[in-house]
């Protein structure tokens, strides 16, 4: 293994996109790291978007100062912006898509100590998942992980996921990479935690939507969801049972419960996905089977688990009140 001093961008002359992880401890290492980063692509004029969690933002901002013009860098709060790690690579495929023809420099820190075990599954996947997305682009997506906080199974998923490594000032490619769709099946090979035993049950079929946006609004009123959470759960579900009655064999069964402050849905059919981005990609206005539903139900929840085997599809809808959320 060849080991080298960090590129400014991360620029690989063979390969046009560069998804390197930076495993960082100290807030100077961070600085160094990710500030070196986003001060070399001002330098060079190229689009910067940066989407880390609230504190490492803070942290940034004090180090750009007058540089953190809006005019010439994007930065957004990872735990609003990627509140659902499902909804993060179509905004990062919108904000590349903006500057077509000119090389983007993005950071993303998906996954904070913070993050529960399922959001942090969600988030591995959607790491894979960037290098299917945005294989052949002119991009360079840094992502940075505190591996004084975080769990050691985290940074060595991270090893898995990216291409490359970034550590103490060197770069070298990871020995450990893993293809999107290994990663992706790994994480669909992981169990969902047991709904509880007085879960609602709810077996529908064509003709039934009417009833299953009952039962969810029933049971998002009983968690105390605000009528617009309480709006977008019952439209997810909607979407979910809709994705099953046309692909997943025409009928569903469908879990509703609650824990603490949020509101869960399972839905689950015969169905299987087979794209990998469904869901992950902003679906064409024209699409008449493109992953929509899916990426609506990414959209409007605060965390999406799904589940794709060959017995069927599984997937989990969480609704949170905004009491509930955590922090960084």
């Amino acid at each position: 293994m060849t080991e080298t001093a960090c590129s400014p961008t991360g620029r690989d002359d063979l390969e046009p996109f560069v998804h390197p992880a930076l495993f960082y401890r100290t807030p100077q290492e961070y600085l160094t790291g990710v500030g070196g980063f986003v001060d070399n692509a001002l330098k060079a004029d190229e689009p910067v978007l940066v989407a880390v969690p609230g504190p490492r933002l803070r942290l940034l901002r004090g180090h750009l100062g007058a540089a953190a013009d809006p005019g010439r860098i994007t930065l957004a709060d990872m735990t609003e912006f990627g509140r659902n790690p499902g909804r993060i690579l179509s905004a990062l495929r919108d904000f590349a898509d903006r500057h077509t023809g000119r090389p983007v420099r993005i950071v993303g820190e998906p996954v904070w100590a913070r993050r529960s075990r399922a959001e942090v599954v969600e988030a591995t996947r959607h790491e894979a998942l960037i290098n299917a997305s945005f294989a052949g682009r002119d991009a360079t997506i840094l992502c940075p992980y505190d591996t004084a906080g975080l769990p050691a199974a985290v940074c060595a998923e991270a090893r898995r996921t990216h291409p490359v490594l970034w550590e103490n000032g060197m770069e070298w490619p990871s020995p450990h990479y893993a293809g999107p769709a290994a990663v992706n099946a790994d994480c669909d090979a992981l169990p969902l935690s047991p709904p509880p035993a007085d879960a609602h049950l709810l077996t529908f079929t064509s003709g039934d939507l009417g009833e299953v946006r009952h039962h969810a609004d029933l049971r998002a009123r009983e968690t105390g969801l605000d009528v617009r959470r309480r709006g977008d759960f019952v439209l997810a579900v909607a979407e979910a049972a809709a994705n099953s009655l046309a692909h997943g064999g025409g009928r569903g069964t469908l879990l509703l419960w609650a824990e603490g402050p949020s509101c869960l849905a399972e839905v689950r059919d015969s169905g299987r996905l087979t794209d990998l981005l469904a869901g992950r990609r902003r679906p064409a206005l024209d699409s008449a089977d493109g992953g929509r539903g899916l990426w609506m139900m990414h959209q409007l929840c605060d965390l999406v688990e799904t589940r794709s085997a060959a017995t069927g599809m599984t997937v989990r809808l969480h609704m949170t009140r905004p009491d509930g959320l955590p922090r960084p």
